[in-house]
């Protein structure tokens, strides 16, 4: 399944080779904020816990009321069911609640919104940081990042409604195809580099980059979704918190800082590696300490299966000195792996990703893109979404309801 690899690296079960950080789309704020005390907990039973963020000071024990005005101005408040949007199935789960699919009457169109009780926002202490989320990408607009359409809350939750890709996320097709050949890995790596350097230019660390939050659109183009770790970053400054999926966290995250984009650098560099070769370098350990040792004492050196110039670039992104890593746009652009590659846009988005539309109808897509979502998930989850007519209607993930 994948490619030939060094004669360093240590062979995989077609288990390990898929172990993946989360079983949703959107991972919920608490997936991805653990506090420093608290252990890590299972995201399923195939795979170990990488989704990880260590908080550097503890929060309050008694969660603020959950007032109106603690979430605005973020989050404008709206009184009742909004009438035009319609829910019309379910997308993914996160620890929060569910990622809907509506449909929006007023302009007919359809987008996907991810439901974040305030009860749970106040008890695990994310209110500052879901606030961040829509206001960094609020300001974010870029072919190859996923547009906010609009956020809101009623009394018991808070709303973020994005655009909705039908195609799925990149892992989806990463799982059913096994490896991708270079021709595609080089598309992906333009467009991630597109979207990672236009970030980095408007002041903004992704830090949470992985295979599950590409989202794709219908001619397979990558999307780049979640923003619930991000944060502003001006060239210069320095990060410390110990956060995002630990197989694709930089060796300078993983130590506690600091550190800077360069680290989203070095999660491109994973992301690309996985999907070229079928495998990730590393398989994830369950703590950062533990990964830190891994990562540092790990060569990195490239499959033989991989062309030179795929060689190169990934060596420059896994450059474990961040000083001398591959970490902006310009030098991305110049490398040997891109030769007759346009970064235009409009350019690259003419060309259809073809493994990704011939498996749009794989008859396993559907269970490999819900990675364990039922309907007895949803059971007793109040959401402001849902009228008396829909909350008692089937809205199975598999197979969405019809109105």
């Amino acid at each position: 399944m994948g490619g030939a690899v060094s004669r360093n690296k240590t062979p995989f079960s077609s288990v390990e080779k898929r172990c993946l950080s989360s079983e949703q789309r959107f991972p919920s704020l608490h997936d991805v904020l653990v506090d420093q005390s608290s252990p890590f907990r299972q995201q399923s039973d195939q795979c170990t816990t990488s989704h990880i963020c260590k908080r550097t000071k503890r929060q309050e024990t008694n969660p603020l009321p959950t007032s109106t005005s603690i979430f605005l101005p973020e989050f404008p408040h709206r009184d009742g069911r909004p009438t035009h949007l319609q829910v019309t199935g379910v997308i993914a789960k996160g620890s929060f609640g569910p990622i809907l699919k509506v449909k929006d009457w007023s302009k007919e169109k359809t987008y996907a919104i991810k439901v974040l009780p305030k009860s749970e926002v106040l008890r695990h202490g994310v209110l500052e940081q879901s606030k961040e989320e829509v206001k960094i990408q609020r300001q974010l607009k870029h072919t190859f990042v996923l547009g906010l359409e609009d956020c809101w809350q009623s009394q018991n939750n808070l709303f973020i409604m994005c655009d909705y890709c039908s195609t799925g996320d990149l892992y989806t097709y990463w799982m059913l195809t096994g490896q991708f050949k270079e021709r595609e890995v080089q598309v992906f790596a333009a467009e991630l580099g597109s979207a990672l350097g236009f970030l980095h230019d408007f002041g903004v660390m992704h830090r949470d980059l992985k295979m599950e939050n590409i989202l794709l659109t219908d001619q397979g183009h990558v999307c780049l979704a979640d923003f619930g770790l991000s944060r502003r970053l001006e060239r210069g400054e320095k990060a410390f918190t110990i956060c995002g999926t630990i197989q694709y966290m930089a060796p300078e995250v993983l130590t506690g800082g600091p550190y800077s984009h360069a680290a989203d650098w070095w999660s491109l560099g994973i992301l690309l590696y996985t999907l070229a070769a079928g495998e990730f370098p590393l398989l994830p350990e369950s703590d950062h300490s533990s990964m830190l040792t891994k990562v540092t004492e790990y060569p990195y050196e490239m499959p033989l299966s991989f062309s030179p110039a795929l060689a190169l670039l990934l060596t420059e992104l896994l450059c474990k000195t961040p000083m001398h890593r591959l970490r902006c746009l310009e030098r991305y652009m110049s490398q040997r792996f891109f030769n007759g590659v346009s970064f235009d846009s409009q350019v690259l988005m003419k060309i259809p990703i073809q493994p990704i539309l011939e498996l749009k109808n794989h008859p396993n897509r559907p269970e490999k893109s819900m990675r364990g979502l039922t309907y007895d998930q949803l059971q007793n989850f109040e959401c402001d979404l849902f009228d008396a007519a829909s909350s008692n209607t089937d809205l199975s993930p598999a197979i969405p309801h019809q109105h």
